[in-house]
């Protein structure tokens, strides 16, 4: 393989030519703003559990607060015309017109707004409520979505979590919010509640009006200070996170403490955007900036969501990023076109994701570097776009969890089964929010078993899930011929703490099936098989499994299979590659299936292989599920229209979903009567 150069992490501002620091200095901040002072009022707008009367309903994401279809921006000018007229578009239709009769206090359960990082959520119900002059509260309980927490504040949305205010709350109570001490009243009950707290940082933020204001006030400051990593001492070290020794290495203030609780400034190596999360990004950059002083700092944007489906809208949307990049001089491998690939395998691949990274994603599957070594997390628009012009951004860091992967792994059970079982096993409250870091004591998984596991930690709700760089990663590196890596290797500390130690044993864990519509709603295969549940479409790709050992995989099931009788699938069967890369290179001539190309043996049952793209995974395009559909799938997520509207998503493994692609209903390669070789299955 050629040898590529691992591109060097953290670059100094550059600045626009004709422009000097020293005038950017002297402007010093813009005209800022603060939160106003004026009590909030109103009456509330609960979302109640039809399956369960008198319940408030728990886990709303973002996908049902603002569906794909509505996401899309065409100009940016108009961010958030789409936004308003998406909000709870299924899941309360009356929603924009509720909300601006006065019913602006939204009441909904635990766990509100998981999911994606799509600021279009909280910047579209802030609008709603905006368009006839009046404020959104929302009220939820204790936990809530990370990013949604933090698009919110950087908004000015105002977000309070409270349990006991969650279950007083009934239909057609008047409420009251104090912006200034946070003070939530219910005058119908003549109760008053003190939400949870947000730190320092957090409050101060919403006190100064948003994010906006604070990067016009941070932005000139930037300008004349380079970035520095500096690794903590072997003593520091030792006390120690993985996580914590790369987020105390990036710190932008070298003095500042390290610790769960704590909002910090930290360097990025780099900021990613999709197509979907540019536009805003962008939007704030020129707001930060005023868009012609700097080039955007460790900026990439790819082409991976609203790219082959035809619409013009979809176009223009992603056309604002293209615009931006050659403005910029913003080129590949930064710039990804449409079919280079999903980003969560595109970057990787061309060495910008880098064991001891600290890389804040503008999608939620940005977890999935921490399979590289790397602390990958998500943002929203707003955060990314601050990070281009400042080079930081604010993170809160969260408790750790640690996760001790022992045993050996069973036959055909691969990174989806592992996450998949890890999520049922934690249930509803999954990782509550915390810093997962992964201990592989068998070096047993390949990086594309860590890559699911990681990029899931989105499901599983973790601020970021990371395996220590170890003699795995390294392996992969120098077989993707990336051998000048910029960071030392870092190991957890002998005496980091961790609030939760779990031991998750891998000689345990079967070949697993989750049903509608949550992750963790996740049985083992073989039960499944049982009810012969039939299906519509077979998926297998995505960011979550779309890399070439995932589809080789699959296809050593697809031709054991074949030399068993089963010459063609019943169902559609589509293929989503991770990349382009990937997509090329499985038309290679394979020694594992006696020379044939991975897209050979798929295309000879009847698999099509599509562009590399996000694609039916959140509903878009031609294969999206309509209503009625069923389909099994390598994906990550299969929430309620999440793959369509009115569509049913089944989530398992790359040879689970190959197996049931042949069969024609839902079961494992056992099923297939194949018995597990190692040498011929394993990958």
């Amino acid at each position: 393989m050629n040898e590529k150069k691992a591109r060097r992490t953290i670059q100094p501002v550059r600045l626009k030519p004709g422009v000097k620091a020293g005038e950017i200095a002297e402007a010093g901040p813009q005209k800022t703003s603060s939160v106003s002072t004026s009590m909030v009022r109103g009456k509330v707008l609960i979302f109640w559990d039809a399956k369960q009367p008198g319940k408030k309903l728990d886990a709303i994401d973002t996908d049902q607060i603002t569906p794909a279809k509505y996401c899309v921006s065409e100009t940016l000018e108009e961010l958030d015309k789409n936004w308003k007229e998406g909000a709870f578009r299924y899941l309360m239709p009356d929603f924009r017109e509720r909300v601006q009769r006065g019913e602006t206090f939204l009441i909904a359960g635990d766990r509100f707004a998981i999911g994606s990082s799509r600021e279009m959520s909280p910047a579209g119900l802030k609008a709603v409520a905006e368009e006839v002059s009046l404020e959104m509260v929302v009220v939820c309980a204790d936990n809530m979505g990370d990013i949604f927490r933090r698009n919110a504040l950087n908004l000015g949305l105002h977000v309070v979590q409270c349990e006991a205010a969650v279950t007083d709350a009934r239909d057609g109570d008047e409420m009251s919010f104090d912006p200034v001490t946070r003070r939530l009243v219910n005058a119908t009950q003549n109760k008053s509640y003190d939400p949870t707290t947000l730190t320092p940082k957090e409050d101060e933020i919403r006190r100064s009006g948003g994010i906006f204001v604070l990067g016009r006030r941070e932005f000139p400051a930037t300008v004349g200070s380079p970035p520095e990593i500096d690794w903590p001492d072997p003593s520091t070290a030792r006390r120690l996170t993985t996580t914590e020794q790369i987020v105390w290495a990036h710190r932008v203030d070298k003095k500042a403490s390290v610790k769960p609780g704590e909002t910090l400034r930290v360097y990025a190596d780099l900021l990613p955007a999709s197509d979907g999360t540019a536009p805003f990004a962008i939007h704030t950059f020129n707001q930060i900036t005023g868009g012609n002083t700097i080039y955007p700092r460790q900026a990439a944007i790819a082409n991976d969501h609203f790219v082959f489906t035809g619409k013009d809208s979809d176009q223009k949307q992603w056309a604002l990023g293209q615009e931006f990049a050659e403005l910029h001089d913003i080129s590949k491998p930064y710039y990804a076109t449409p079919g280079d690939g999903i980003f969560h395998f595109y970057f990787p691949e061309q060495g910008l994701i880098l064991p001891g990274q600290f890389i804040p994603g503008a999608d939620s599957h940005s977890r999935a570097y921490g399979a590289y070594g790397a602390v990958g997390f998500a943002v929203g628009s707003t955060t990314l776009g601050f990070g281009w012009s400042t080079g930081y951004v604010y993170f809160t860091l969260a408790n750790a969890r640690r996760v001790l992967l022992t045993g050996k792994l069973q036959p055909w059970v691969s990174g989806k089964d592992i996450v998949l079982k890890l999520l049922e096993r934690w249930g509803a409250a999954q990782s509550r929010g915390m810093s997962v870091e992964f201990v592989d004591d068998q070096l047993q998984l390949p990086m594309s078993y860590r890559n699911t596991i990681a990029n899931m930690m989105a499901e599983g709700e973790a601020q970021n899930g990371i395996f220590a760089a170890d003699d795995v990663t390294d392996a992969w590196y120098r077989d993707n011929g990336i051998n000048d890596l910029p960071y030392p290797r870092i190991v957890p500390g002998e005496d980091a703490h961790y609030d939760i130690t779990e031991t998750f044993d891998l000689g345990s864990v079967v070949p697993m099936i989750a049903r509608p519509f949550s992750p963790d709603n996740a049985f083992p295969a073989e039960d499944i098989a049982k009810e012969r549940v039939t299906f519509d479409k077979a998926f297998i790709g995505s960011c979550t499994n779309g890399s070439y050992d995932d589809l080789l995989q699959a296809a050593l099931v697809i031709r054991a299979a074949r030399e068993n009788g089963h010459e063609k699938v019943p169902q559609p069967f589509i293929i989503y590659p991770g990349s382009g890369g990937v997509k090329s290179s499985i038309e290679r001539a394979e020694p594992r299936l006696s020379g044939e190309s991975i897209a050979d043996v798929f295309r000879s049952v009847g698999g099509v292989i599509r562009d590399s793209w996000c694609g039916v995974c959140f509903g878009q395009g031609e294969d999206a599920l309509k209503k009625g559909e069923r389909a099994v799938t390598s994906f990550n997520r299969n929430w309620q229209n999440r793959m369509g509207v009115g569509g049913e998503g089944y989530l398992a493994s790359p040879a689970v979903v190959a197996s049931s692609a042949m069969l024609g209903y839902m079961a494992p390669p056992s099923e297939l009567g194949l018995e597990w070789e190692p040498e011929l299955y394993e990958v």
